[in-house]
């Protein structure tokens, strides 16, 4: 009796994951996210502490803090809010605060949204949830260049949160050792703001905004109690600003 002839080893491809495509590997979305996200968690962890650090010293446990940059996740957001309870301001000033600053998320993710169509809600409602102005900037432009997929820009938010919390929370163990006012430490917030102002400095208008919102603080701050004064010079400034852009247009339109 002949033997049967052997047939080749056929090696199959592990199944598809729901919603990725067959040239996208799983191994592939790992490695190119977790490459696109490095840079980002480089440095969200030296931030990540000094909020640690601050919110400690402004009363917070740990835990808490852990808890803030999970169902928070904003860092201009959390330094905000860890400044004003330091300051002793009321809950409804921080939460409306915070709300106004937030904003800009609605057109960051309206940019997004143009290459996350046909995505099933629970993978929007995910993905949302870590989008933050760095991890925005990265996905658009892998997104632009076309080669980008949505399990990839999911990696990004992610591994950008997850960094995050865990730069935080030992922050807020290591604030726990020290002194107020060390190292410069109580610094850190003004220079996260002095920071985002300059990246947003795109032109004379932004420019003008700033020393407006600026102004209007102080002045408002001599005859304002609490922090309410903040969000008043915000939205003046902000509106002196969309009103100047807005006769430029019609300027370049006539």
């Amino acid at each position: 009796m002949k033997d049967a002839k052997q047939r080749p080893v056929e090696f199959q491809k592990p199944p598809a994951i729901p919603g990725i495509d067959g040239d996208t590997s799983l191994k592939q979305i790992l490695q190119e996210g977790s490459r696109a996200a490095w840079p980002i968690c480089l440095g969200y962890f030296p931030i990540g502490l000094a909020l640690g650090v601050l919110a400690e010293k402004a009363g917070l446990h740990p835990l808490q803090i852990g808890l803030m940059s999970v169902l928070v996740f904003a860092g201009s957001a959390q330094f905000i809010a860890v400044s004003m309870l330091g300051s002793g301001a009321a809950m409804l000033s921080i939460i409306f605060t915070t709300f106004l600053v937030n904003l800009r998320h609605i057109l960051m993710s309206s940019s997004l949204a143009v290459y996350l169509r046909g995505t099933n809600r629970w993978f929007l409602t995910l993905y949302a949830y870590g989008v933050t102005d760095e991890s925005f900037a990265v996905n658009l432009a892998r997104f632009r260049e076309g080669s980008w997929h949505r399990y990839q820009a999911l990696m990004v938010n992610h591994l950008s949160n997850a960094t995050w919390v865990i730069a935080t929370v030992l922050g807020g163990y290591g604030g726990q050792f020290i002194p107020a006012g060390a190292f410069g430490i109580d610094y850190a917030l003004v220079a996260m703001f002095l920071c985002l102002l300059v990246f947003q400095l795109r032109g004379w208008v932004y420019a003008v905004t700033a020393v407006a919102a600026g102004a209007i603080a102080v002045g408002l701050s001599l005859m304002i109690q609490g922090n309410a004064y903040v969000i008043v010079a915000s939205i003046l400034a902000a509106s002196l600003g969309f009103a100047v852009k807005r006769h430029q247009a019609k300027t370049a339109s006539a």
